[in-house]
């Protein structure tokens, strides 16, 4: 039953890559043609010389023998340049499917769902879309024309051998077939299960090796090379057991072919000398015969070769479609178009639940209020589901009960592109992409002037540490922003939200990253831009919220308290002990705090 179904998924592989491969189609007529063409011309080689030997060298003819070696340089030649014309033609067909591959794998990671990314390891996607890519590149570009290539010479060989002589022809064609069907029925299936699973392992070591780099700095603060580097090396040697045992299968095929090969050649040398001598046949068609047998056997060799890598290749395909099978982000959006506009702002979860893996509840019948132009402050211990709020507000999950509503209208009635084109996102781990600030900026708004980017730097307190830059707003960042400080990321992803001007805003322990006079910078451009605008803010320094509208207390996963800052430290509940915690309860150390706070602001303006 398992080769039944590796047989399915084989040939349905190979229609999807056909799927691709048909755009070429012209190319790949005029490529066919050019192969069959070459195979034509090296198909008279052996049986020019078998001529030769025949009708000029044995009867000394030399001037005879000089015209047709003459003819055979031609033919060669001939057939060496047609060669070259189809697999240049191959080549192009090659490099245009494998771009339309990478072009839909790359447009389908941006169509999926972020529950795909946080369920499995980046490196491990990586390798699927840049590693097995390139082995069907490989055998796209150097295998496919020589597997055509190969057939049509094998079976134009067997034809001309079995016209010249029958008993030869079943003689050297039978020893080949043999071992041909050995090759297809016991190595070509383990070999194809190998490559399969040392494709699987690379990824895993991908994965690993992308995630050690992005996480260096945690590596060496907590002296865990060590660690990474065990780590490693096990994912390394799984690595190298599944790729000896898959090259194992892959190598044995080329000393088999080498040894029936020679035995085919034998074979074919002892019964045509012996059909000679009892003038059943010539020399030179003998001599032709051992020509035509090396070149079956090359081509079944060729095959068998380009068949391991086929498996190879086939087994990093099914990776590929697997990722192309994935369920898209559903939007099932309702609204007709011009209707996804939030003109007020409003929010309203209705007895809302949710669980990433839909067993353990992380949210359990939320409900809350957000009046437009509202500040609303969500606090709790880590792992309260805060930031799941804001995933299913943003629609990067899907709720499973309840409803959440803007101006009245259920989130999931509402376009996703143009729903968060009204929502503004500052995440806690601010991303940088590779490129300018003012590019990364821009980012919020493509359309934005270099003016209005400059004025939302300035309102994010971004400008002035940005006009400190070595170029100033043209200063290349590295990748991830790895060239300016955590800080000074987290202002320019803010000035980035700012530029989108958003309606509703959404900021995901914005601060958590800056220092406590950083932060007064960051607060003065926040309350300007959270003016008239419904603002989510996720903080656990409790200094940044006690001017909202409304605190939301959550805790395993349930609203338990809300109100003000003084209606919750009145409450003398769990926000009042996080507080106490922060600020040890007392009015006076906070009044304090503030103030220390203000006139150090005031300072650095001065």
């Amino acid at each position: 039953m398992r080769d039944k179904i590796e047989i399915k998924d084989r040939r349905a592989t190979m229609r999807r890559l056909w799927g691709y491969l048909k755009h070429q189609q012209w190319r790949l007529i005029i490529t066919i043609v050019l192969i069959v063409l070459s195979s034509g011309l090296q198909l008279m080689g052996p049986l020019l010389m078998g001529r030769a030997i025949d009708d000029y060298i044995i009867p000394r003819d030399m001037d005879g023998l000089a015209r047709l070696m003459v003819l055979m340089a031609g033919i060669y030649a001939l057939a060496s340049a047609i060669t070259w014309l189809q697999a240049r033609l191959m080549s192009e067909v090659a490099q245009r499917t494998v771009h339309m591959l990478r072009r839909d794998i790359f447009a389908k990671l941006q169509r999926l769902p972020l529950k795909f990314f946080d369920s499995r390891p980046h490196g491990e996607t990586m390798s699927r879309v840049t590693n097995d890519v390139e082995t069907i590149s490989q055998i796209l570009t150097e295998g496919s024309s020589q597997i055509v290539s190969s057939l049509l010479l094998g079976v134009g060989v067997m034809v001309m051998m079995l016209v010249l002589q029958p008993l030869l022809g079943v003689v050297a064609i039978g020893s080949l077939v043999a071992l041909t069907l050995v090759v297809n029925l016991y190595i070509a299936p383990r070999t194809r299960l190998g490559f399969r699973e040392q494709q699987k392992q690379l990824g895993h070591l991908n994965g690993i090796i992308e995630e050690t780099i992005t996480g260096q700095r945690t590596v060496k603060a907590y002296n865990q090379e060590a660690d990474r580097i065990i780590a490693f090396e096990s994912a390394n040697r799984e690595l190298r057991g599944h790729a000896i045992r898959a090259q194992t299968f892959a190598g044995i095929v080329g000393p088999i072919m080498n040894f029936m090969a020679n035995l085919s050649i034998a074979l074919v040398a002892g019964t045509g000398g012996w059909l000679a001598v009892s003038g059943r046949t010539t020399v030179g068609i003998v001599a032709a015969f051992l020509s035509y047998t090396r070149q079956l056997s090359q081509p079944v060799s060729q095959i068998s070769q380009m068949y391991t890598q086929l498996q190879s290749a086939l087994a990093g395909a099914e990776r590929i479609f697997e990722i192309l099978d994935e369920e898209d982000e559903v939007d099932a959006a309702v609204q007709p178009s011009g209707q996804e506009a939030i003109p007020a702002g409003e929010v309203v979860f209705e007895d809302v639940s949710f669980s990433y893996d839909g067993v353990a509840p992380v949210l359990k019948n939320v409900r809350l209020h957000a009046e437009p132009g509202s500040l609303i402050a969500l606090v709790g211990p880590t792992g309260a589901g805060k930031t799941t709020i804001i995933n299913l507000l943003t629609r990067f999950y899907e709720i499973d009960s309840g409803q959440i509503s803007i101006d009245g209208v259920d989130l999931r009635a509402l376009n996703k592109a143009a729903l968060r084109q009204q929502l503004g996102i500052v995440l806690q781990d601010g991303f940088l992409f590779a490129g300018s600030v003012m590019e990364n900026i821009r980012y919020g708004r493509l359309e934005a002037s270099d003016a209005e980017v400059i004025e939302a730097a300035t309102m994010a307190q971004a400008d002035e540490f940005i006009r400190h830059l070595p170029d100033g707003y043209d200063t290349v960042l590295t990748e991830r922003g790895g060239n300016v400080s955590q800080g000074q990321r987290q202002l320019i992803t803010i000035a980035r939200a700012l530029l989108a001007n958003p309606r509703i805003l959404i900021l995901d322990e914005a601060t958590s990253n800056v220092d406590t006079r950083t932060e007064r910078y960051i607060q003065e451009g926040m309350t300007r831009l959270m003016s008239g605008r419904t603002s989510f803010v996720i903080a656990h320094r409790l200094s940044t919220i006690r001017g909202a509208d409304q605190i939301l207390v959550i805790n395993h996963g349930e609203i338990i308290e809300r109100g003000t800052h003084a209606e919750l430290l009145e409450l003398n509940g769990f926000y009042a002990r996080l507080s106490n915690s922060q600020y040890g309860g007392d009015p006076e150390i906070i009044a304090a705090e503030e103030a220390e706070e203000l006139r150090a602001l005031e300072r650095s303006q001065a």
